[in-house]
């Protein structure tokens, strides 16, 4: 069953992130005193006294601004028309702005219900504030904190209360967020203004993320799930990574620390390089980073449409070259804008989900880690005696050896493992247990 959806909007820097955040109980989204922070619609699950339902976070609504600020006003207009209800959350220590204003004669036309949220009254100083946002027509406002969780109870009692029925389920609750964490995971990562969110909302197939040409357009990492043939895969949109050294805002930090939680968590990570510029040194840095994650790596070519014969081929030599470290990843050349080679993608990633869980038997492994200590003996007598595949999501070998093995021999059974099995560039961890005298 679906969940209903509560959609928070308003005009910039009202709260609207602060308020999630104090909804769900932990720092979901990037909040930080300065307009604009958040631009693409952030969905999480929510919970309040045995009601279930999806809140979204979305971008200031401004209007006359440039083209980036009509792309956020679009995404915040798309999921008004998605809500079941809407918080309409404004500023009681600033009063009714024409932005505000805007933002309620739009939600009058709809029939969707409507709270109004009278945010940053954080003492009783602010409270007569709130009766001049009843000009709004929109009824009786509900004075909050998100900061501080003041009067959020109340909010949240008239919230379920106007949510449709079917959100009530006290007996056995569902385990949403644990069972999105289970779900296939592929995170697209890269540097700023690659193309991700482009081929982000090309692969679920709606305008979800906000795609502009001015890098670092996306700050917060994004997800959504799409049934595919391999079955539910969630994919995550990530703010374009950078090295730390050129990071020069607080909102940046924080975004580079969630494209790497969504990395750590990933199961497969498309590595989106703009084929125009080719593999630069950060694309190598971020490259080793998300190899070091234990996730498998897809290379795509983005924007390849541009490219003439002979830069086609220097790209070509530039991936085995600088990206030799990863083993033998996939490598696709895809135009995210026009869907040229995007098909592709889909095999690739059941090839990887495929190795990704791979399971060997232990009679092959042994046999597989003989032959391998045959054409090559480890030094200093050094010897595995017996060796079995402990885990999958991703190969898991436990190796039991008579002594320590350097690491350097580590690394050449793991790649006689990957060649003997076909496991391409899924990682392989190995556990070394050293037999007790």
């Amino acid at each position: 069953m679906s969940l209903p959806v509560v959609a928070i909007v308003g005009r910039p820097n009202v709260g609207k992130s602060t308020l999630v955040n104090r909804i769900i109980g932990r720092r979901e989204t990037i909040v930080e005193e300065r307009p604009g922070v958040t631009r693409d619609r952030k969905e999480v699950d929510a919970e309040w006294l045995g009601h279930h339902f999806r809140l979204i976070d979305t971008g200031g609504w401004m209007l006359g601004g440039d083209s980036l600020d009509d792309k956020v006003t679009a995404q915040s207009e798309q999921a008004m028309t998605e809500a079941d209800v809407v918080l309409l959350v404004l500023d009681a220590t600033v009063g009714v702005t024409p932005e505000d204003e805007q933002v309620a004669r739009q939600l009058r036309r709809a029939s969707t219900p409507v709270l109004v949220v009278a945010n940053k009254v954080d003492d009783s100083s602010h409270e007569a504030g709130i009766w001049d946002l009843l000009g709004l027509g929109m009824g009786d406002p509900f004075p909050v904190s998100a900061l501080h969780g003041i009067g959020t109870g109340d909010l949240l009692d008239a919230l379920v209360a106007a949510l449709p029925e079917g959100s009530h389920q006290p007996e056995a609750a569902p385990a949403l967020p644990d069972d999105h964490d289970e779900m296939f995971a592929v995170t697209l990562v890269g540097r700023p203004n690659v193309g991700k969110s482009t081929l982000f909302n090309r692969l679920i197939g709606e305008e979800r993320a906000v795609v502009h040409d001015r890098p670092g357009t996306t700050r917060d990492a994004i997800d959504t799930v799409v049934e595919t043939a391999s079955g539910p895969i969630k994919f995550i949109d990530t703010a374009g990574m950078r090295r730390k050294a050129r990071i020069d805002e607080d909102t940046e930090y924080y975004s580079l620390v969630r494209a790497l939680k969504a990395v750590d968590s990933s199961d497969v990570a498309l590595l989106v390089i703009d084929a125009t510029i080719g593999v630069t040194h950060q694309d190598q840095r971020l490259a080793e980073r998300v190899d070091g994650a234990g996730c498998p790596i897809v290379v795509l070519l983005n924007k390849w449409e541009l490219l003439d014969t002979e830069a086609r081929e220097k790209i070509g030599v530039d991936v085995e070259r600088k990206l030799a470290f990863l083993g033998d990843p996939p490598v696709l050349r895809i135009s995210a804008l026009t869907g040229k080679g995007v098909d592709r993608l889909w095999p690739a990633l059941r090839t990887a989900v495929g190795e990704y869980r791979t399971r060997i038997p232990t009679r092959d492994v042994n046999k597989a880690i003989r032959a391998a200590q045959a054409a090559q003996p480890a030094p200093h007598g050094a010897r595995v005696l017996y060796a079995t595949q402990g885990a999958t999501d991703p190969p898991t070998f436990t190796l039991f050896a008579n002594r320590e093995v350097p690491t350097t021999y580590l690394r050449y059974l793991e790649r006689s493992l990957r060649e003997t099995f076909s496991l391409g560039s899924t990682p392989i961890k190995l556990r070394v247990r050293k037999r007790s005298d």
